[in-house]
């Protein structure tokens, strides 16, 4: 090789190093402005909670502010279609839960598809619910539960906090892997439905362990049969799996972070990393804790594993059973 044509070689190596450099120079860094987290349900609830605990801690690590945005309605679509539509590139991202995979296949108008216009960044939390029964109820076990209700001439009634809530789609997916006949009541809110399984109006109900319903049950107003984990949780140590009884029973309710499909691998990276690191302070976990939630971050390929299992098995539900919004 002659020593002209190395010079030639190493120039234009250097031209195209160069090159790379300049553009990545051009490339604003990321994020470049304040951030915002869509949450498409009302202020004061688990996920306002949980999300607004962690947006200052993010915003922290992220060199930008971190907007909490709340938009209800239509059972979480609303804030989340607005989340879809938003540009691509990592600043507007929306706090989800097991509503936003089910919401499309109980609503062909939600207006998004959970699996094609999102992309995971991270679950950020994650509560397996439990069964609650009345006192008057006469179970002690899964296995008690389940033939009292398979006996019983009419069928029995449970509660929940709403049509398609996860309290009620739960119910409805444990019916139907123990072959059992129920009714679903739904009430408004929490605090009228604890009241009506004391009182005896509903005899079953499955909830998160919230502070109000695990007071319920500590002051033996209610009996607590089990929890919907795959496995003994430290959440509630002694409790057995509903799995023990029905096997491969499991319903947790699980939080997470998504941006719009098309978001830069790289912008999805940086805020996993972030969020990885503030969900391990320990008082974040503490927080997440008094709510009866355990902070549980995930990778996106894993966090994307979860959704789109959730949404094939919710799917299956409504379509063998025939649930609506109503």
């Amino acid at each position: 090789m002659t020593n002209h044509l190395r010079a030639l070689i190493a120039g234009f190596a250097a031209s195209m190093a160069l090159a790379c450099s300049l553009a990545q120079a051009q490339q604003p860094a990321f994020p470049n402005k304040p951030l915002r987290i869509v949450v498409p349900y009302a202020a004061g609830g688990l996920s306002d909670i949980q999300v607004r605990a962690i947006a200052e801690p993010l915003g922290k690590l992220l060199g930008q502010p971190v907007v909490v945005d709340n938009k209800p309605g239509a059972s979480g679509a609303i804030g989340t279609q607005a989340v879809a539509t938003a540009a691509p590139d990592g600043h507007t991202l929306v706090f989800a839960n097991n509503g936003f995979v089910m919401t499309p296949h109980l609503n062909r108008n939600a207006g998004y598809d959970a699996l094609r216009d999102f992309t995971p960044v991270s679950r950020v939390s994650s509560t397996p619910m439990v069964l609650l029964v009345n006192n008057d109820v006469p179970a002690s076990t899964m296995t008690e539960f389940i033939d009292y209700i398979r006996y019983q001439r009419a069928p029995v009634e449970y509660g929940s906090v709403g049509t398609a809530s996860f309290g009620h789609m739960s119910m409805a997916l444990l019916a139907q892997a123990a072959s059992m006949k129920m009714v679903h009541v739904p009430y408004r809110g929490e605090a009228p439905l604890v009241q009506a399984l004391r009182a005896g109006q509903v005899q079953a109900l499955f909830t998160p362990p919230s502070p109000l319903m695990m007071d319920a049950v500590r002051a033996r107003q209610v009996r607590l049969l089990g929890v919907a984990s795959a496995r003994p949780t430290a959440m509630l140590p002694g409790v057995k799996p509903i799995a023990d009884t029905v096997r491969g029973f499991s319903a947790e309710v699980w939080f997470g972070l998504f941006v719009p499909s098309s978001t830069p691998v790289a912008h999805i990276a940086r805020l996993n990393e972030a969020l990885d690191k503030v969900l391990a302070l320990p008082d974040i976990q503490a927080k997440f804790a008094s709510v009866g939630a355990l902070a549980s971050p995930s990778t996106p390929a894993a966090f994307q594993e979860i959704t789109r299992a959730e949404s094939a098995r919710w799917a299956n539900l409504i379509r063998t059973t025939g649930l609506k919004v109503e």
